[in-house]
């Protein structure tokens, strides 16, 4: 912490929970809270009872959990290679080419994600590649969505990297694309792992963008949470949030795992 007094540390943590418990600690909690009740008619819920739980880890609600994960995934995936191959492609170019190309990966995020939805919705509903009504337009939606994050976290790394390692490499015989699978990619790893969770948290989370392209067959968890709440089942809803937090929360600290091992190679 940079501060170094007893009293200026003590402020400091004090503004801070002053922020965090009514900001973040609290909503988090009354959802947890209502997770577990079967009515809430006073100060706090009552009627505790885990049958919320026991309908949100089977049937839809469990369908709905497995189609996230393999939509935030595939999302990820398509977004970390299109993020850092431009990020790499970039750091070729010149400032003005490079400023460009910043500017066309963080457009989708410029805009509300309704308006990405819709727009790939109009784009892809009509031949030659018509891929409404099916779970690939999802996936797209959500990839376009997070790739912007993935091609400024690599693109900022890229910038961190000491030359002096490739051009070690590139002295010593080795071929450019030797020099980028065995030196590069290996020195980006921490900055990949990095940026694989955030889009895979980000896509978890998507909603806008999913409500207006997803087919009946492919909902995702946080449309059920939706469809639950607005149609009053509020902790039912609550219980299914909160196992879609814990998922989340559960692969990103295997992530972090991962990238924790990618840093001290």
């Amino acid at each position: 912490m940079l501060v170094h007094s007893k009293g200026g540390r003590w402020a400091a943590w004090s503004l801070f929970g002053i922020l965090f418990v009514p900001l973040f600690a609290l909503p988090l909690l009354v959802v947890v809270a209502a997770s577990f009740a079967t009515r809430w008619s006073g100060a706090f819920p009552s009627g505790p009872t885990t049958a919320n739980y026991a309908s949100a880890v089977q049937g839809e609600s469990l369908q709905a959990l497995t189609t996230s994960l393999v939509t935030a995934l595939a999302a990820s995936l398509l977004a970390l290679t299109a993020g850092t191959w431009a990020a790499l492609a970039a750091a070729a170019l010149g400032r003005r080419g490079k400023r460009v190309l910043d500017a066309l990966f963080m457009l989708p995020v410029a805009v509300p994600s309704v308006v990405v939805g819709l727009a790939v919705l109009v784009a892809f509903s009509r031949p030659p590649l018509l891929l409404n009504g099916t779970s690939t337009i999802v996936v797209l939606a959500h990839a376009i969505l997070v790739t912007a994050f993935a091609h400024q976290s690599v693109s900022a790394a890229i910038v961190r990297l000491d030359p002096a390692y490739e051009q070690a490499a590139a002295s010593l015989g080795a071929r450019p694309a030797y020099v980028l699978w065995r030196v590069r990619i290996p020195l980006l790893l921490p900055s990949l792992t990095a940026a694989a969770g955030l889009c895979f948290a980000l896509s978890m989370g998507e909603l806008s963008a999913t409500m207006m392209l997803y087919p009946p067959d492919w909902m995702p968890l946080p449309v059920r949470i939706f469809t639950a709440t607005d149609r009053g089942s509020l902790f039912g809803g609550s219980a299914v949030a909160v196992v879609l937090m814990a998922t989340t929360l559960l692969v990103l600290l295997a992530v972090s795992r991962v990238r924790t091992r990618a840093s001290y190679r």
